[in-house]
């Protein structure tokens, strides 16, 4: 559903005419499954530049030095990140209003994300271990950068005469800190004293955003491009790459979930791995020793196309009878050692993964039953929901391959 004609739109598109950038290729739209996005007006073709902004338009460090915030930055020791000053400046051209000259922009963003670190502690706890552990390092970051960010805020006061404690809270640099976390990308740019040497990986933040194009920032025409990575046609959804990124980093990073995303996987943590083990293996130890310091116990997961080469040269060095571990150098080489090595490391792959597959059910059971409840979560049970099934289908389909793969030792 075209979506142009939304007054928050018009403003936006006028608000970049005067900046000198006026778009003929897209125009904001809802779309089914997806929600707001950008649609493309004509049929486009590889290659084809779709978005040239000037720097006018480009919300960076550079726009927040030039800024009121500037003097404070300059001031301030030690000097604050990039991430920091974008945040300080976006919360603090939301907090103007009417005032600002962004507002065209800012009033565009979502007024809340979906983001882990955003979430309620009860949803995270649904979350896969690994991801859920990387929720809370993300939670207990995001806590740790406000804290320490308190005295910066404070020096601003001056600027305001509402007190800054209320203006900058844990609630509003949150929204700021989800804003360029996952909207800006990186433009590489002279270093400046102003700021801690942190990489500059928030900036710029063009005012577009759309969730396949490639972009960059032309040093000649001064202007942020974005060019379509593959021919796309009349009025379809254009998309921007993300990367060969897994579902569990799209939603730890940017709170969404990518439904038949070739890149998901279901990842196998240490304890599972050796799960179905004998625990009467005297060399277990010593096989998990030398699996970490090859680095081959992280990474290990289920895919589309089954269990990841990873997964099962793990399993087949951790099932070598006591006889053939002095072949676990040839293991890791990927050479076969025996039938029976081969045939019991399938089967403890199965094991591992019907293992998944019932707690997958299990948790889809349970976010079931907390959605008929949970009314308030409903959207961020979704989401976990949404994780869970791409999951699920993830395993059946390597339940089918190593059932096909086990064949040959029947």
């Amino acid at each position: 559903v075209n979506e142009s004609y939304k007054p928050e739109f018009i403003e936006l598109k006028k608000w970049l005419k005067d900046r000198k950038f006026e778009d003929t290729n897209l125009i904001p739209a809802c779309f089914p499954g997806t929600g707001r996005g950008l649609m493309s007006k004509t049929s486009l073709q590889e290659g084809q530049v779709i978005i040239s902004l000037p720097e006018s338009c480009l919300l960076t460090t550079d726009t927040v030095i030039r800024s009121y915030l500037g003097a404070y930055i300059a001031k301030w020791r030690p000097p604050p990140s990039p991430l920091l000053a974008l945040c300080t400046f976006l919360v603090s051209e939301k907090h103007a209003g009417d005032q600002s000259v962004w507002k065209p922009y800012l009033q565009i963003l979502p007024k809340a994300y979906t983001c882990p670190v955003c979430l309620e502690p009860e949803v995270v706890k649904l979350f896969p271990q690994p991801l859920r552990a990387k929720a809370e390092e993300q939670r207990a970051r995001v806590r740790e950068f406000f804290s320490s960010s308190r005295g910066f805020f404070c020096s601003l006061q001056p600027l305001f005469s509402e007190a800054v404690g209320s203006i900058f809270s844990y609630r509003a640099l949150l929204w700021a800190w989800c804003t360029v976390n996952t909207r800006a990308v990186y433009v590489k740019h002279r270093r400046r004293r102003d700021f801690s040497a942190e990489p500059d990986t928030a900036e710029p933040q063009p005012p577009y955003h759309s969730p396949h194009l490639l972009s960059a920032f032309n040093e000649e025409t001064r202007c942020y491009e974005i060019r379509t990575a593959s021919s796309c046609r009349k009025h379809e959804e254009v998309f921007i790459c993300y990367g060969p990124h897994d579902n569990q980093r799209l939603l730890l990073e940017y709170g969404f979930v990518s439904i038949h995303n070739p890149h998901a996987c279901v990842y196998v943590s240490e304890d599972i791995l050796v799960k179905y083990l004998p625990s009467t293996d005297k060399q277990m130890n010593k096989k998990i020793s030398i699996l970490k310091d090859h680095d081959f116990i992280e990474n290990l997961t289920f895919g589309w196309d089954g269990p990841s080469w990873r997964l099962l040269t793990a399993l087949k060095l951790l099932c070598l009878e006591a006889e053939e571990f002095t072949c676990w150098k040839k293991v890791l080489l990927g050479e076969i050692i025996s039938d029976t090595n081969e045939k019991t490391s399938l089967d403890i792959a199965q094991k591992i993964c019907h293992y998944f597959i019932e707690e997958t059910n299990a948790v889809l059971q349970k976010v079931s039953h907390m959605k008929d409840e949970e009314v308030a979560s409903i959207n961020q049970l979704t989401l976990v929901e949404t994780l869970w099934t791409e999951e699920l289908k993830i395993l059946q389909a390597s339940a089918l391959i190593l059932n096909s793969l086990q064949t040959p030792f029947r």
